[in-house]
């Protein structure tokens, strides 16, 4: 087991996060060098197996070059960005409903994982990360002598 920093703002954002349908699914504006940037949240399924955890994310009109998966101190992070469409000569829009830009979220997991073996597969706009297990063994508990 790890020791981990509580960090109270950290809780505060988090909670935000275990709520997307409410908040994170909304963009948030950036301003960043005097241009507008727009970030969303995917939503994300996330179940398990006997073998392996599986992170869903809905990425629909997402290429696949532009989703970049990584791993690193307990971390995985699933990050890119949806481009838009440049409207074309006979098409005009009357109604965007669909959230473009750059997205980011990241998911902490368990200790008993094979980091190896992590890989991602996109199909039908639904990226999917299997993320293996390994077999703990059972620890028996040690008996200290009291002197």
């Amino acid at each position: 087991m790890s020791l981990v920093r509580w960090e109270p703002f950290g809780a505060v954002d988090e909670m935000f996060n275990r709520m997307p349908s409410l908040f994170a699914r909304f963009p948030r504006i950036d301003l960043e060098n005097g241009s507008k940037l727009m970030e969303w949240s995917p939503s994300v399924d996330i179940s398990e197996t006997a073998q392996e955890y599986l992170i869903r994310a809905s990425l629909p009109a997402v290429a696949k070059e532009d989703v970049s998966v990584t791993y690193d101190a307990g971390m995985l992070t699933i990050s890119g960005e949806r481009k838009h469409k440049q409207e074309q000569k006979d098409e005009k829009f009357h109604r965007v409903e669909t959230f473009y830009g750059k997205f980011q979220r990241s998911f902490a997991l368990p200790e008993a994982i094979d980091e190896g073996a992590i890989r991602a597969e996109n199909k039908d706009g639904v990226l999917t990360v299997h993320v293996p297990k390994v077999k703990a063994e059972a620890k028996k508990p040690t008996a200290i002598k009291v002197q």
